[in-house]
Parts: C-alpha cells; structure tokens; sequence
C-alpha cells in the first residue's frame, strides 16, 4: 500500500515583531527583554565524548544561575545512598514542626544534564518552594546511561520513599524533563502496584517525545528559553526505544487506571505549553482532579522573580497544602 506523500496542510504566518507586554511586572519585562538564550548545537548521536563535553558545558553554565536563585535558602542538606542512587535530602529550616509531607522532586535538564551539584541546588531551590523536606534524585544520565537508567533511579527513590512515609505524605514532581520522568515514574509505580502518592505537580514537563504538539510549531522562536526542538536529546535518551512509549513520553499513557491529583503550569510562549495543555485534557478525561495554570507571556523557564514567580509558587504551594492535608502554609 502506497502511503500518501501529501503535505499536511499548513498556514503560513507573516515575520512579525512580538512586543513584551507592558502589564507585567518590571522583572519580569527585564526577563522576557533579554532576548534569546540559543540551545547549544547537538553532537552526532554516535559522538559520546561529543556529548559528554556539551552536558559538561551545560551544567557549568546552570549550576551559576541555580545557585544564586537559592542563595537565600536556609536548609539542610544530607546526601544518601538508595540502592546505588544518590539522593539529596534537603530539609528546610522554615519547614512547620512536625510537618512529615516530602517531596520527590526530579530535576529538569532536556534529560541529558543537570545532575551532581546542579542536582543539589534544584533540590535547596524547591525545597524553599514548597517548604517541605524534599528527595532529589541523583538519576544517571546519557550518554552511558540512557533509557530505562534514569527511570529505573527515580523509581527505585520513590519505592524506598514508601517505605519510610505513608503515600498520602509524599508528592512527586519536576520541571521540564523532571515532568517526565516524574509522570513516568508514576505509571511505572501504579503498573507494578506501587501506591500512589497525594498529588503530583508537573511543571512545563517534556511529556512527548515525538514533539507532536502543536506549539512545536506556533512558538518555535517566540520562547526565548528553549530556542529549538529536543529531538537529538530525546533520540540519544530513548536509544532506540519507541519514542511514543508511555515511559517515556508519558501524555500517552492510560490514566483510568489511576495517576495522582495534578498540578500542571505552563506559559503563553512555552514552547512545551502543548504537552501541558494535551496531559491536563488527557488527565480530565479520566477523571483524574488536575488544575492547569498558564502564565501570561512565561517562557519555559518562567518567570525567574517578581510577582509573577511568587504567584506561581503560592499555587504550588497551595495545592500541595490541601493535598497534604497540611495547615497552609505563609504566603
């Protein structure tokens, strides 16, 4: 059978300037003038080295911003070992007395980088967000530990976490990839009869690896941040596995059969704003309680200051309050 070789209809959109609005804050007009961080180009899927120079790059230039965004955290931490995997437990010194909620919180990092020290300071990052003791999990990366590695560690940490509180205590969450693979280590939790947790928070996650939605295209080179699509990353990741694979691009997953209460967050020039929107839907249909919030003019990084990103995190942390069954916390 000869498949049809047609176009997919398209629409063509004229070049146009995109001013920064004027109603947002004065930080968040600083951000949003900056003007493009452009990704770095990608090395032939063979190059390891190649890659490996490229993340040692990446995490270089991350771990400087990560670090003077929690400069101002007060916290704890320790680092142990879960069968093999490290793990940074970070306990706020604001946490509330005798508050047992944790959080699981995976890192982001286009699933290449971001582990190590960068992995530590996301970990203090969202521990002051959600003022809650928080596991940041250590997972292996490509290019010498591709898919399933990286999952496997995030659901070896959830497992031991289970041990140690009951799941109505625990939240799971990440950024970007960390949406990832924290949806993914829900599934992979439900279908090995794992309890699940009180809630999952998944903030502008990379839940579809095919890329098949359709700000891919409306916002390629509106977001400043994420200035190109993943595709090498998500081949090098995937390392041959179908990309369209539940564990891996969780917004195709079978959520009847159960995923926790659900935060989701996004912007108007995410380039993931699709995969945000797609899941909440996806979630909806299911019956599964799920609350999107999309945020004027947020790229995918988000607003990194001002009012904007204390709004965002009051969500978070409310929705985790009445997850957690915890007295709200100060806003």
């Amino acid at each position: 059978m000869v498949k049809n070789s047609s176009p997919r209809p398209s629409l063509h959109v004229p070049a146009r300037d995109i001013p920064v609005p004027a109603h947002l804050s004065p930080e968040a007009q600083a951000q949003l003038a900056q003007g493009t961080l452009s990704n770095p180009p990608w090395p032939a899927q063979d190059d390891s080295e190649g890659w490996r120079q490229m993340i040692s790059r990446m995490d270089e230039m991350g771990l400087a911003g990560l670090t003077a965004i929690g400069r101002d955290i007060q916290a704890e931490v320790e680092e142990i070992d879960v069968q093999g995997v490290r793990v940074y437990v970070v306990t706020p010194r604001d946490r509330e007395h005798g508050d047992s909620s944790v959080y699981l919180d995976i890192h982001g990092g286009a699933l290449l980088w971001g582990g190590g020290e960068s992995c530590r300071a996301m970990g203090i990052i969202t521990a002051g967000m959600v003022r809650a003791k928080v596991w940041a999990v250590d997972y292996r990366l490509p290019p010498d530990h591709p898919y399933p590695a990286g999952l496997d560690d995030c659901v070896a940490a959830y497992r031991a976490l289970l041990r140690e509180h009951p799941p109505q205590q625990i939240a799971v969450g990440g950024a970007s990839a960390g949406g990832n693979l924290a949806a993914a280590t829900l599934l992979r939790a439900r279908d090995e009869g794992m309890p699940l947790p009180a809630a999952a928070v998944l903030l502008t996650p990379e839940l579809d690896l095919t890329e098949s939605g359709d700000t891919f295209n409306t916002l390629l080179g509106v977001d400043t941040a994420l200035t190109s699509r993943l595709m090498p990353a998500n081949l090098l990741y995937a390392a041959g596995h179908d990309l369209s694979d539940p564990y891996l691009s969780p917004l195709f997953g079978e959520f009847t059969r159960g995923f926790p209460p659900t935060l989701l967050q996004s912007g108007t020039r995410d380039l993931f704003l699709s995969n945000t929107v797609r899941m909440h839907r996806a979630l909806r249909a299911a019956g599964i309680p799920a609350e999107l919030h999309v945020f004027e003019a947020a790229t995918h990084v988000a607003f990194m200051s001002g009012p904007e990103r204390r709004d965002r995190i009051r969500e978070i942390r409310r929705f985790l309050d009445e997850r957690w069954r915890r007295v709200a916390t100060p806003r």
